[in-house]
């Protein structure tokens, strides 16, 4: 801290840890004035120009990632094969293909009675209502499509 001030005697320096997550909130209380205010990218209230479909197989993406940790690689993609508003029932019925580059992924997926989809399932559904605002029937599949993360025509089919 002490060679900091020397080399910038004009700023003030704030120890941090990440780690510990010791002054973060001073850092950025102290950062945010500084920042200059850029063009507005999306209307007001919105955050992002992807659709609700998009984002909703990223959720369920996601949660492919945090419940299997490493016995699933990035071999996984999902798709949404039906993304339907049945505004008289204020509900939202999605059904979402994983695709898997391994057969041998396909039962980890799924888990001993489907007990792995189904927990997939309901953290991302929880996930995706909260951020429509309105209740959600999820359907997953899982499909094993050998060599699709090497495939041109999958990828872009997949979107990715």
């Amino acid at each position: 801290m002490e060679r900091c001030s020397t080399l910038l005697p004009d700023r003030e320096i704030l120890p941090v840890s990440a780690l510990q997550g010791d002054n973060i909130a001073l850092l950025l209380n102290r950062i945010e004035p500084l920042l200059p205010e850029g063009p507005r990218y999306y209307p007001e209230g919105e955050i992002t120009d992807q659709t609700e479909r998009f984002i909703a197989s990223e959720i369920i993406r996601e949660k492919i990632f945090l419940l299997t940790r490493e016995e699933i690689p990035y071999g996984t993609a999902v798709t949404i094969d039906e993304f339907t508003e049945k505004e008289e029932k204020d509900l939202i019925v999605i059904k979402a293909t994983i695709h898997t580059d391994r057969e041998s992924h396909k039962p980890i997926l799924i888990g001993k009675k489907g007990a792995m989809l189904r927990e997939i399932g309901r953290q991302a559904r929880e996930e995706i209502e909260r951020l429509l605002g309105c209740r959600l029937f999820l359907e997953l599949f899982v499909k094993v499509d050998t060599g699709w993360s090497q495939d041109p025509r999958a990828l872009t089919e997949f979107g990715l």
